[in-house]
Parts: structure tokens; C-alpha cells; sequence
């Protein structure tokens, strides 16, 4: 029963760090988003180009790691504790999905290579859908997060 314990609290334990990491990527993600969508100048496409480039960047790299890394962990640990997680699981994770279509479309449009000033205002209009996506999603996320792993954090302290 001790070696089920200590068990436990290796495999789950890890889920923390790995959440901890994604969450530093989350305000990485921000602090980009937040950089881009506060541009005044946004005539000058060759400064923008590579402000736009690095939150694609970001954002895949956060998506990417939510999608195969996070939740795929947080599902695992809602099957062993079997205490209903699943059943959330299932009903926010479609809705998680939508978001990540709009940041995939989002990064596709930079696909293209160079930016024209027409592109750079749509830009900044999908920008702001995008920005309203995040909210939601990371809303979403973090009732995974809470329901599918910190709800089960005092039961691995108590064993």
C-alpha cells in the first residue's frame, strides 16, 4: 500500500510540473498577445511581421503542449480517480477544440510569407477573435485544471 502511495505521488506530482510550465507558457502567450494588440503603429508591416511571426510561435507552442501534453495527463488522472472527471472532461474538451481552430487559422494566415497593409488590418481583426478565443479557452482550461487535478492534490497528501 505505501509503494501505491508513493506511486501515486511520483506520477501525479509530475502532472503539477508540467501544468506550472504550461501556465508560464500561457502568460508568455499573453504578454505577446497583449504587446501585438496594443501596437499603435500598425502601418509599419515590417516591424510587425516578426511580432506576429513570435505569438504564432507562442501560441502553437502552447496549444501544442495543452493538446498532447496537459490534458492528455489530466484524462489519465481523472480515469484513476474515477470520481467524475471524465464526464467533464468530455463536455469542455469540444469546446476547447473551437478555440483551437481559430488559433490554427490564425497562424495559417502568416503562412504566406510577407505581410502587405491590407493583410496587417485583418490581421488585427482576427487578433482580436483570437484574443476573445483565449479567454474562453484558458476559462475552460482552468476548470479542467481545478476539477482534474487540484481536486485530487489533498488526496494524494493525505495518503
Amino acid at each position: 500500500m505505501l509503494e501505491n502511495c508513493q506511486n501515486a505521488r511520483e506520477r501525479w506530482g509530475g502532472v503539477s510540473e508540467l501544468i506550472d510550465r504550461w501556465l508560464k507558457e500561457r502568460q508568455e502567450l499573453l504578454v505577446h498577445y497583449c504587446a501585438l494588440s496594443g501596437e499603435t503603429d500598425r502601418e509599419d508591416v515590417q516591424a510587425l511581421q516578426p511580432k506576429f511571426v513570435r505569438l504564432c510561435e507562442v501560441l502553437m507552442d502552447y496549444v501544442s503542449a495543452g493538446h498532447f501534453e496537459v490534458y492528455e495527463q489530466l484524462i489519465q488522472e481523472a480515469r484513476e480517480f474515477n470520481d467524475g472527471g471524465l464526464e467533464l472532461a468530455a463536455r469542455v474538451y469540444p469546446q476547447i477544440e473551437k478555440t483551437t481552430e481559430v488559433a490554427l487559422n490564425f497562424n495559417d494566415r502568416l503562412d504566406g510569407g510577407a505581410l502587405s497593409g491590407e493583410d496587417t488590418e485583418q490581421l488585427f481583426g482576427e487578433l482580436s477573435r483570437l484574443g476573445e478565443a483565449l479567454e474562453n479557452r484558458f476559462e475552460m482550461e482552468d476548470v479542467l485544471i481545478d476539477q482534474l487535478h487540484n481536486a485530487h492534490a489533498s488526496k494524494l497528501e493525505s495518503v
